[in-house]
């Protein structure tokens, strides 16, 4: 006859082991709502209606720019960020000041929004940029009517080209 004694189940390791499973997926669904209660989702906003209006002027300023034939070549050295603009349409008139945001795709608290004051054929001003990075440049006039963007990757050999295709012919007196 079997002299060994039956054990109650709580003191068996399989019922235990099987529960294990079950147990870390309702902890995890329990923080996982526990999370989305209590956190903001910065993607929704209450003004949607506004900032698609918003969208729809961005969008209505990069098309004039493209109407105008707008070009700019942009060349960063040391702290210094210049640009040479220039416009297909004979009848679009050179801004005094020209509106710069250089900003990091990832990285907010590097992002930087500067003047850039006329000088000759170029705009120039002051940034202080890391040495290398992918930057995010947006060029507008103060009446914001016109936008222009572009990537920038630095360190970069000479000028970036952002807005309409094709070379920027460079002023008569830097050719060689």
């Amino acid at each position: 006859m079997n002299s060994v004694a039956a054990r109650p189940w709580y003191r068996e390791p399989w019922p235990w082991i099987l529960a294990t499973g079950p147990f870390i997926v309702i902890v995890a669904g329990i923080y996982t709502a526990w999370l989305a209660v209590t956190s903001n989702d910065g993607l929704v906003t209450d003004d949607y209606y506004r900032k698609g209006l918003a969208a729809n002027q961005t969008i209505a300023q990069s098309e004039r720019a493209v109407n105008s034939g707008l070009r700019a070549g942009v060349r960063i050295s040391m702290e210094t960020l210049s640009v040479r603009l220039q416009a297909g349409d004979p009848g679009f008139v050179m801004p005094p000041t020209l509106f710069l945001t250089i900003s990091h795709p990832t990285r907010a608290g590097l992002d930087q929004s500067r003047v850039l004051l006329r000088n000759g054929d170029t705009y120039s001003g002051e940034v202080r940029l890391p040495a290398s990075g992918h930057w995010l440049v947006l060029l507008e006039d103060e009446s914001k009517t016109w936008r222009l963007m572009g990537n920038v990757i630095l360190p970069a050999n000479g000028e970036t080209i952002i807005g309409s295709p094709g070379p920027v012919p460079a002023p008569a007196d830097i050719r060689n």
